[in-house]
């Protein structure tokens, strides 16, 4: 029997393998992979196929509001109604692509023929992206999930919601507080629920002047989805005549 030379190296196992065996071969992941360099690595990877998926998105509002929101609840129905009609008006919906509100925004904005896009986080319990989502991303760090919220959107509509919905929230305006982003509009969404946080702010954090008045400003509050869809074209509105002088 003749052994070819490419044989004998097989038979005997010849370490001169082809780099692409090289590169496909199974091996335990490296101690370095969980190295706070390679974490960076992993962030900038992030970042950048967000931007990457997000750049043609155009015209739009992000939503916010409990992933805990039942479809049965009047929040839901608010939510879809108010993501229809912007969706109706020419805008994108952006939401962190769960369940609950999110889910209803989603939903709404497909209605209304928008494109509507979730930023999902990976979380320990596992939060999978809604089916009402076009435009989906994953997301492992909260940072890079905010940038894509602020970044691509011309306003913040917030419904009823938790530490997330406040974590957004604060995070908005001490953006805007400081110039870090330029003003848009932060629309909280039901009035009840808002009233204890807004008296607590002039109450408190204005009564001991660490807020200014004009601050207060920085919010809108309203129940109407009509209401919601006038300020944000009216800021559009305002921003396009802005750059046209320019």
């Amino acid at each position: 029997m003749t052994v070819t030379p490419k044989a004998s190296r097989m038979l005997q196992g010849d370490a001169r393998s082809t780099e692409d065996e090289k590169l496909l071969k199974r091996r335990p992941s490296p101690a370095f992979l969980d190295t706070d360099p390679w974490r960076a690595l992993r962030i900038q990877a992030e970042f950048v196929e967000g931007f990457d998926a997000m750049a043609n998105v155009g015209q739009a509002v992000t939503i916010f509001g409990s992933a805990r929101t039942k479809r049965t609840e009047p929040e839901y129905e608010l939510a879809r109604t108010i993501a229809r009609r912007l969706a109706e008006a020419g805008y994108a919906v952006i939401t962190g692509g769960g369940p609950g509100t999110m889910e209803a925004a989603n939903r709404g904005c497909r209605e209304g023929g928008g494109l509507s896009v979730g930023c999902n986080i990976e979380l320990p319990h596992e939060q999978g992206m809604n089916r009402y989502v076009d435009l989906g991303v994953e997301f492992r760090y909260f940072f890079a999930r905010k940038v894509m919220f602020v970044k691509y959107a011309d306003a913040f509509v917030i419904l009823p919601g938790g530490f997330g919905t406040l974590d957004e929230l604060f995070e908005s305006l001490t953006l805007i507080q400081t110039g870090k982003v330029r003003h848009f509009p932060v629309v909280l969404v039901g009035g009840s629920y808002w009233a204890g946080l807004l008296a607590w702010i002039r109450d408190s954090l204005l009564a001991h002047n660490n807020v200014e008045e004009a601050d207060l400003d920085l919010l809108q509050v309203t129940d109407d989805p009509d209401e919601v869809v006038r300020i944000v074209r009216a800021f559009s509105a305002q921003k396009d005549n802005g750059s046209a002088e320019s």
